[in-house]
């Protein structure tokens, strides 16, 4: 009865409208999830999505459906079961959680919208997006930067800036995007400020000063750059390379009054620009004022050494010395020595000593030495004739400040220095007793002077001094290249050249740099003829001296010997681009295209030879010869006048521009160039016989007179050669031997002999050994001198010579029948 009352006073939902929860159980129904699969508008919606994108489920599992609806797995990976009847399907539980189960794999996992399977990739996005292209821009300026810093870096400036240019254009494009997106704000000023920096540093390196400067006021003048007024240092390099000193130092100022104190390096380096720009104008105790307060507060070998220039242009004794000694006390900050000398019982720190003994610190502290070397020995050579009355006081007073500091390595350099001085003030004999002071010195220190002491008596021509101390040199120190070169120059000069070739061998072993060895070892194989030696060693020394004349020359002058002519044309040639006013070398490449039979080519070059030196005797006959033969014998005057002017006293240019006057017709011109030479050269027998033929062929009554000249003339040249014979015969073997002397030196003087062609030095001042001299190292040879014997070059079996130094053989060229075509016919 309790419980049918209980159950009677209970009301059930929906049975009474008045009901306090009525309404409780309604629900909108756009918040129904269970009819969304069959949801038109809905799906469509999804579709759009990622999630409608996904590939459809590949393992679903069918289950018991309630009214058509598809029964979802349960927690347990199981299908949910409906109630009979077709009644909706049972809630799940929430016993375990959802989705989640151990049985997972027997089922699928929780998908309520029916879409299990593997995720799409994800879509990038898209490009197009206002946000992107300003990114993307943004990265292509500073790829652009990078470029045109890279092509500076390689020496391509002409690419770095353009590059430098399109960055600037890139980024004005990317500022008027943000702008347009309203994204102003957000515009990167790093990127503007390192864009501009970047374009005047091109400028400048391009040596456009003046867009560097607007450049570079453009961002010393934008107020939102931090720290920019320090780029007015850039500013003021750019004026002083310009020469405009007083802006220079206006700009220095001003960027030195922005740079904090706390930045002491750089406030140091701009105050040292502005005393060098004081420098410059000659303004002494304003640089003085700038370089004593560095010295003071962080001194350099630079600052110290400027000081005492500043000083030596003011005449100040007493500060040159107190600068020197200042200079003195600077620390180089060079760690000690003896870190890289190897211990002998420690093969681990061998190891790491032969590692760092030429790393980039060990290179950079010989730089710093090397500076500190340079310029204290320079600023001694400097001051010391300043400071006391005579060269050699001064000097000693520098070397004894030396020794009383720290670099006392460097007082034996000193004095080495000191004789140098001594020779450049042509003081030989002081120069002599200061090198020979150093015999008792350590090995290297006497090495050196013994080296210098066997240079200056090889100068002086006394081979057995220097033979003596090139031998004292190699006793101290055997390493040294130089005393191995002296000692071979001593012996090639004596003509041993095998030895000399040996001790240029053991120069370049110890110093395969040695140019000197390497020079002279070249010339020694040419003098025993091992050409193809000689031509390795000159291209040897053609890599590491790539425009030396001398080399070029040795080079060509090798292949010329080798008959070789191509490749000697191509030596010579690059020669003439090297050194093209020296006249040996162009009329040398003239005779091998004369050899050739290229008659133009040679004969301009022969041309540029006379331009250049017009005093060149045979020179001057090639062109004389070679207008003869092209029928220009007026032009061939002016070429024989010349050599008439050089030389005088030789009748051969006198009767040669007679010649040419006859050859062209001017007979009155000839017969007075004639008359002017017998009146000069009264017994010449070849003048005479012309003036017998032009005045009996112009029936002029001089003729009778010339021909009784002309047989007194040779019936004295007879008498002379009979008396000169008969001698000859009755002299005794000593006259025999004269004679023979003199025959030969009038054969050297006549220049009858031809000279080789070999072997000649492309200028008169060379370092080669010349092949025609006496053998005497580092010598000119002597000028070659012209017969005086005449032979007229017109006459009809005339030949023109094949080289310049080929001499007109008297026989060979001149005929007794040479007048009978005087008259036309």
């Amino acid at each position: 009865m309790n419980r049918m009352s209980m159950m009677e006073q209970t009301n059930l939902a929906g049975e009474d409208e008045d009901e306090m929860y009525s309404g409780f159980n309604d629900y909108n129904a756009t918040l129904d999830t269970d009819d969304l699969q069959h949801d038109e508008s809905f799906q469509k919606a999804v579709m759009r999505t990622s999630h409608g994108r996904r590939p459809p489920p590949t393992g679903k599992i069918p289950g018991t459906a309630a009214k058509g609806r598809a029964a979802m797995p349960s927690s347990m990976g199981r299908l949910t079961t409906g109630q009979a009847g077709g009644e909706m399907a049972r809630p799940m539980t929430a016993v375990r959680a959802a989705g989640y189960t151990s049985a997972g794999h027997r089922g699928g996992g929780f998908d309520p919208l029916n879409q299990s399977g593997p995720a799409p990739p994800l879509e990038p996005k898209p490009e197009d997006t206002p946000e992107e292209k300003i990114k993307q821009l943004e990265k292509k300026v500073n790829e652009l930067i990078e470029e045109s810093c890279f092509a500076n870096s390689t020496g391509d400036l002409s690419l770095a800036l353009e590059k430098a240019k399109e960055a600037g254009r890139k980024e004005r494009v990317l500022v008027r995007q943000r702008e347009q997106q309203s994204m102003g704000d957000q515009i990167n000023l790093d990127l503007t400020y390192s864009v501009l920096f970047n374009l005047a540093n091109q400028y400048a390196a391009n040596e456009m000063y003046n867009e560097a400067l607007n450049t570079y006021n453009v961002i010393v003048k934008n107020k939102m750059f931090s720290n920019a007024g320090r780029l007015k240092v850039n500013m003021g390099n750019i004026y002083f390379k310009q020469r405009n000193f007083p802006k220079s130092i206006k700009f220095y100022r001003m960027a030195l009054d922005q740079v904090p104190n706390a930045h002491k390096e750089m406030r140091t380096k701009i105050m040292q620009n502005i005393g060098i720009v004081f420098t410059k104008m000659g303004q002494y105790n304003d640089a003085i004022t700038s370089f004593e307060h560095i010295m003071s507060e962080a001194p350099s070998f630079k600052t110290g050494f400027n000081l005492i220039l500043c000083y030596f242009a003011l005449g100040d004794r007493e500060k040159m010395k107190r600068a020197f000694q200042k200079l003195l006390t600077v620390d180089l900050k060079v760690d000690d020595e003896d870190k890289y000398l190897a211990h002998s019982d420690d093969k681990q720190y061998n190891l790491v000593v032969e590692v760092i003994k030429n790393d980039s610190l060990r290179q950079n502290e010989r730089a710093r030495k090397y500076e500190a070397e340079n310029c204290i020995k320079t600023a001694a050579k400097i001051i010391s004739p300043a400071i006391e009355p005579t060269f050699a006081t001064g000097y000693d007073w520098c070397v004894d400040q030396v020794k009383n500091s720290q670099y006392l390595d460097l007082a034996h350099d000193l004095e080495i220095d000191k004789a140098i001085m001594y020779l450049k003030q042509k003081d030989f004999n002081q120069a002599i007793e200061t090198l020979k002071s150093f015999e008792k010195k350590d090995s290297k220190v006497a090495s050196t002077a013994a080296t210098n002491l066997s240079f200056l008596y090889f100068l002086e021509n006394d081979m057995a001094q220097a033979d003596k101390y090139a031998e004292v040199a190699m006793q101290a120190d055997r390493y040294n290249p130089s005393a191995l070169v002296n000692k071979g120059n001593v012996l090639y000069t004596k003509g041993d050249f095998e030895k000399a070739r040996e001790f240029y061998k053991e120069a370049l072993q110890n110093d395969s740099s040695c140019v000197e060895a390497q020079y002279n070892l070249g010339l020694t194989n040419k003098k025993l003829n091992r050409l193809e030696d000689a031509l390795d060693c000159f291209y040897k020394l053609h890599a590491i001296l790539r425009n030396s004349p001398q080399v070029m020359y040795q080079i060509a002058d090798i292949h010329d010997q080798l008959e070789d002519t191509a490749q000697a044309t191509e030596w010579f040639m690059q020669l003439i681009g090297v050194a093209p006013t020296d006249t040996s070398v162009l009329a040398r490449t003239g005779e091998i295209y004369d050899n050739e039979g290229d008659k133009s080519q040679a004969f301009q070059y022969y041309y540029d030879s006379y331009r250049y030196f017009p005093s060149n005797i045979p020179v001057i006959e090639w062109l004389g010869a070679y207008y003869i033969d092209s029928q220009f014998c007026e032009k061939a005057i002016h070429y024989f006048e010349r050599a008439a002017i050089v030389q005088p006293n030789q009748v051969k240019w006198q009767l040669m521009i007679a010649s040419c006057h006859r050859r062209s017709g001017n007979y009155q011109q000839a017969l007075e160039t004639y008359k002017h030479i017998h009146r000069k050269f009264p017994d010449n027998l070849e003048c005479l016989k012309f003036l017998v033929r032009i005045c009996s062929d112009l029936g002029l009554k001089e003729a009778q007179e010339y021909a009784t000249k002309l047989k007194k003339a040779e019936k004295a040249k007879e008498l002379k050669d009979q008396r000169a014979s008969s001698g000859t015969r009755r002299g005794s073997g000593r006259a025999k031997r004269e004679g023979s002397a003199g025959s030969d030196r009038e054969t050297s003087a006549g220049g009858s002999r031809k000279p080789s062609s070999k072997g000649r030095r492309s200028g008169g001042n060379r370092l080669a050994l010349d092949d025609d001299d006496d053998g005497k190292p580092y010598q000119v040879s002597n000028k070659q001198e012209i017969d005086s014997t005449y032979s007229d070059p017109l006459g009809p079996q005339m030949e023109r010579p094949k080289t310049a130094a080929k001499r007109m053989d008297h026989d060979e060229l001149f005929d007794e029948d040479v007048g009978d075509d005087l008259l036309p016919e």
